[in-house]
């Protein structure tokens, strides 16, 4: 009897110093509080990305016909094509620029002045639409609109078709090229299309999206890991980073109250096609491929710089609102998407032949600051503008 009293209090003894032990472990496991734990280490990159973008197909000009494609690079640069002989599709769509132009808003025939920004037309085949609001729904589309629209090249047909046929080159290298239908207006729009069709510019992105590690900097990945952790993607993704959407500019913040100004008809976007009221500031999304190169941003080509344009659309369209760092490094993958322009694209000879390169990586100190964040007043350019739009 007396040892079974003695097993049971040994028993018990024993219970007591594993609940003891037990408490103890379960105490050192414990985060003290007030202590930080941590940080979980950051996903892989590649995982963060996944299948948001599609690279540039390394074929993607193979099946453009050569002859019509190099017809449409002289028309496309041929003054010819305006009404006065003055200006032509590059002059607001430069190579030298990214396609685009240095210009807040488009001057077209005796110096008027537009009421919109050219957009790029590099890489512009992989839109689901055309122009800024939509209008044109390809390339044939938007390559006749300009050629006869008053205010920009203000080209009447006939004549531009007498022009051309009393050129010592065009009728031989159309016959070549259309057979016997020769010049005609769908002929010359064709062969503009033929030439925006090869105007694609693979990037080092596109190598990275292949499995080029090294084609990104460690700057560079860091902004493609803040764009993605931003939410940037949410509009600019796929094989354009853009042109695939419409979007309301101004969909956290009022965009418009930020720009300061006098309200045009072109700040309506869609609108002025649907007149749908929902259509109201909706824009179609542009591609940010050589956006390093396209300056100045936006519909009204009111911001100057690539930082100041990346801190605005955090804000008005993400209501983020980022650090010098995030801009820098933001701006930095950017730079990342300006692609080479086949060397055939530019005229024999012309001036900034060779393909575009890549900007340095911007440092946190020297972003540029954006807007203020009161409205700044209307400029002289603006009532330029504001006159063409009425």
């Amino acid at each position: 009897m007396k040892t079974l009293r003695w097993t049971i209090a040994l028993g018990a003894l024993l219970a007591l110093g594993a609940c003891d032990d037990e408490s103890e472990a379960s105490t050192e496991t414990e985060t003290p509080a007030g202590e930080e734990t941590a940080p979980a280490e950051e996903r892989p990159l590649r995982e963060v990305v996944g299948t948001t973008f599609e690279a540039i197909p390394e074929d993607a000009t193979a099946s453009i016909d050569r002859d019509k494609m190099l017809l449409g690079r002289r028309l496309y640069h041929d003054p010819a094509l305006s009404g006065d002989g003055s200006i032509s599709c590059a002059t607001c769509h430069m190579l030298s620029h990214g396609g685009a132009e240095p210009r807040r808003s488009s001057t077209g025939i005796r110096g008027q002045i537009g009421p919109i920004n050219s957009p790029t037309v590099l890489n512009s085949v992989y839109n689901f639409r055309q122009f800024w609001d939509g209008r044109a729904a390809d390339l044939a589309e938007q390559a006749a609109g300009p050629v006869s629209n008053p205010i920009e090249m203000g080209g009447d047909w006939p004549v531009i078709l007498e022009r051309l046929q009393e050129d010592d080159e065009y009728p031989a290298a159309f016959t070549a090229a259309y057979g016997e239908e020769g010049i005609t207006q769908e002929n010359v729009i064709d062969a503009i299309v033929q030439y925006e069709s090869y105007l694609v510019t693979p990037s080092p992105f596109d190598r990275w999206l292949r499995g080029d590690d090294d084609a990104l900097t460690e700057q560079q990945q860091r902004g493609l890991r803040a764009f993605m952790t931003t939410g940037c993607q949410a509009c600019h993704s796929g094989r354009n980073l853009g042109g695939a959407s419409y979007q309301k500019l101004g969909a956290v913040h009022d965009y418009f109250e930020r720009r300061g100004g006098r309200m045009t008809e072109a700040d309506h976007g869609r609108f002025n096609v649907t007149q749908e009221e929902g259509d109201r500031h909706m824009f179609k999304v542009p591609t940010l491929r050589n956006v390093a190169l396209t300056a100045p941003y936006f519909h009204d080509g009111h911001e100057a710089n690539l930082a100041g344009a990346v801190r605005t659309m955090a804000y008005v369209q993400l209501g983020q609102e980022l650090t010098d760092a995030q801009v820098a490094d933001i701006v930095a993958f950017l730079g990342a998407l300006s692609g080479e322009i086949p060397a055939d694209a530019y005229m024999p000879g012309a001036a900034g032949s060779e393909a575009a390169t890549t900007p340095g990586e911007p440092d946190a100190e020297d972003v540029v600051e954006a807007h203020p964040a009161a409205p700044t007043g209307a400029t002289e350019d603006d009532a330029d503008r504001d006159e063409a739009a009425e």
